[in-house]
């Protein structure tokens, strides 16, 4: 019998800066898409409470200055505190919509300063399913975020596939994406910052690689939605006024698009995914079965987590 399972991915912007009001608008996101019969929802990276587009921190090699640690300890305070209540209003927004919810997060470690780039997975009965921390930030991304590891690799076993996912420049990693299709990954979730055209070819690449189904999510932001009271605002003044166009997509296992690209505007793109398409589509090409040549090539994770099981 056919499995249809119908997903959204939301491309928007944060209330920038801010936590609580970013929560808020979460709240609306996802009932919106909720009514309209999504299943399965996904916000771009670092949604809470933003991906500081254009700023430099105060950085250059050798010094750090005053004002751009002012900015680092605003974006700091509206961080994701994994014990916080941040954490309850994310699992009760899930709950009150019975939907999966996958949304990209700036995470303030426990026990210190540091932040990571994080996805995170909640289920319908609003319980923290699991997190990914992104392995490896990109360029200035080092400056104010940390480094995650194998054991955040996780896959989860839910009534509508498996769910699984890497976080912007990660899926260029081949390594990373092979340690998703191993555990089989069957919705790939890619919530990036990546605007640019040859992202939507990465995106095709990895549907057709990996037999899943795959749902990008970008933000669209324009220069005009930062706070004004921001420690270095200046420095945005010859960026243009569209910081980010989006360009979220959702692709099949056959490398076609279902849905967008959408450019330009904040939007919420749907699609069914014929869940036969899956198993069809791994007759000719499973990158972790008949094509894998395990006598050939090698692989392992190190610290690499059970894939968990949930039944929503």
């Amino acid at each position: 019998m056919m499995q249809t399972v119908k997903v959204a991915v939301v491309q928007a912007a944060p209330a920038l800066f801010d936590l609580n009001k970013t929560l808020e608008k979460t709240a609306v996101l996802v009932k919106e898409a909720a009514q309209k019969g999504a299943q399965l929802i996904l916000f771009p990276e670092a949604f809470i409470p933003a991906y500081p587009r254009g700023f430099t921190f105060g950085t250059v090699v050798g010094s750090r200055s005053e004002e751009g640690k002012k900015l680092w300890l605003r974006y700091w305070e509206n961080a994701v505190n994994m014990q916080g209540k941040e954490i309850e209003k994310l699992g009760s927004i899930a709950k009150e919509n019975k939907v999966y919810l996958a949304i990209g997060v700036i995470e303030r470690a426990e026990n210190g300063g540091t932040l990571y780039c994080t996805l995170l997975y909640f289920s319908p009965r609003g319980a923290l399913l699991a997190r990914h921390q992104k392995l490896k930030p990109t360029a200035a991304e080092r400056v104010i975020w940390g480094e995650g590891d194998g054991s955040t690799l996780s896959t989860i076993k839910t009534e509508l596939g498996v769910l699984g996912g890497l976080i912007c420049w990660e899926n260029y990693m081949p390594l990373a994406r092979m340690s998703m299709y191993q555990k089989g990954v069957q919705l790939y979730l890619a919530p990036t910052a990546d605007h640019r055209e040859t992202w939507q070819t990465t995106m095709r690449h990895i549907a057709t690689e990996g037999r899943c189904f795959v749902l990008s999510c970008n933000q669209f932001v324009t220069k005009s939605m930062y706070p004004p009271d921001l420690p270095t605002l200046e420095e945005l003044k010859d960026q243009p006024e569209i910081m980010s166009k989006g360009g979220s997509v959702i692709i099949n296992p056959q490398g076609e698009i279902l849905a967008g690209p959408l450019w330009n505007e904040e939007g919420i793109l749907y699609a069914d995914l014929n869940m036969d398409d899956l198993h069809k589509s791994k007759m000719d090409f499973d990158v972790a079965g008949h094509y894998a040549r395990e006598d050939v090539f090698q692989f392992a994770v190190l610290n690499q987590p059970e894939t968990l099981n949930f039944q929503g």
